[in-house]
């Protein structure tokens, strides 16, 4: 009986998601992502999470006023805001062309492309990294636009056939999706193995992660990348999109990282949790209205 409810209930609400996709597909990715930013900031300030940004900004710019700091908590509503209304407009998104004679929406500089085509061409595995800032989706898709063979840890929605309706949507963007969860691991590891060029997000709470610095204080970090690293002995990219203020995107693809070795020689873990710590910390004080601040990183 309860099985049977939850199962309806999850119905209803796969029902409106899908519904609201094609909404706001129909608005177009320009129209949605306003309308999402406009929401996003008048909503955003009432919920309780509202506190936390606030208190997360106040620890990582002490110096700055609390009005500095309440304009970069609107600038990350306006963001999350975005970011979520563009999200069923990815595959319109990409609209990047080498040839064109002005940039798009997309804009990759000619370093970053070769570093893409290097990697698509090199016969090996590698590992990404990313954070939560900007549209967090496209240096995924930019990977897979390149044409590497990609794979991508990704954290599931409870309801199931809203996950469906997610891997759809992002399967065809992005290549392989991976599953957060216990076995995730285990397939990044076959990803690798395969030869695949394996993604994650690093940037949130991961409460059995060495503490390490992260924006002034220690932080529970994921150190699942540098385990990788240190297992495969493969590159290390970083990857970001930045949003510009016309409404297009800059993706970056960072040299491979040097990661911190022990006297063996292998990759040291916790030391390398920690540069790429430093990285994400870099990037989100280079642009920190487009960070998720929302998050209880240092709970």
């Amino acid at each position: 009986m309860r099985a049977g409810l939850r199962q309806a209930a999850d119905s209803v609400v796969a029902a409106l998601v899908r519904g609201l996709f094609a909404l706001v597909r129909l608005l177009g990715p320009d129209r949605a992502a306003a309308l999402g930013a406009a929401v996003a900031r008048t909503i955003g300030p009432l919920l309780p999470v509202h506190r936390t940004a606030l208190d997360n900004i106040r620890h990582a710019f002490p110096d700055l006023p609390p009005d500095a700091h309440a304009r970069i908590a609107r600038e990350a509503w306006d963001n999350l805001g975005r970011t979520a209304a563009e999200y069923p407009h990815l595959d319109a998104l990409w609209d990047f062309d080498e040839q064109a004679p002005r940039p798009g929406r997309i804009r990759i500089a000619p370093e970053v492309i070769a570093r893409f085509l290097a990697l698509r061409d090199d016969g090996k595995p590698a590992l990404f990294f990313a954070a939560h800032l900007a549209n967090w989706e496209l240096p995924a898709v930019a990977a897979a636009k390149h044409g590497l063979a990609a794979a991508v840890l990704y954290r599931t929605p409870n309801n199931r056939s809203v996950a469906r309706d997610i891997v759809a949507l992002r399967e065809a963007s992005m290549g392989r999706l991976i599953p957060a969860g216990i076995e995730a691991p285990i397939r990044m590891m076959e990803a690798l193995d395969a030869g695949l060029h394996v993604g994650m997000l690093v940037d949130q709470r991961f409460g059995r992660g060495p503490l390490v610095p992260f924006l002034g204080r220690p932080a529970a970090s994921n150190p699942l990348v540098a385990h990788l690293a240190r297992r495969f002995d493969c590159p290390v990219h970083g990857a970001r999109a930045i949003r510009e203020a016309d409404g297009g995107f800059r993706l970056e693809l960072t040299e491979a990282v040097a990661l911190p070795r022990d006297a063996r020689g292998r990759v040291d873990v916790e030391a390398a949790t920690a540069l790429l710590n430093r990285i994400v910390e870099g990037w989100v004080r280079e642009h920190p209205g487009q960070w998720l601040w929302m998050h209880r990183r240092w709970r």
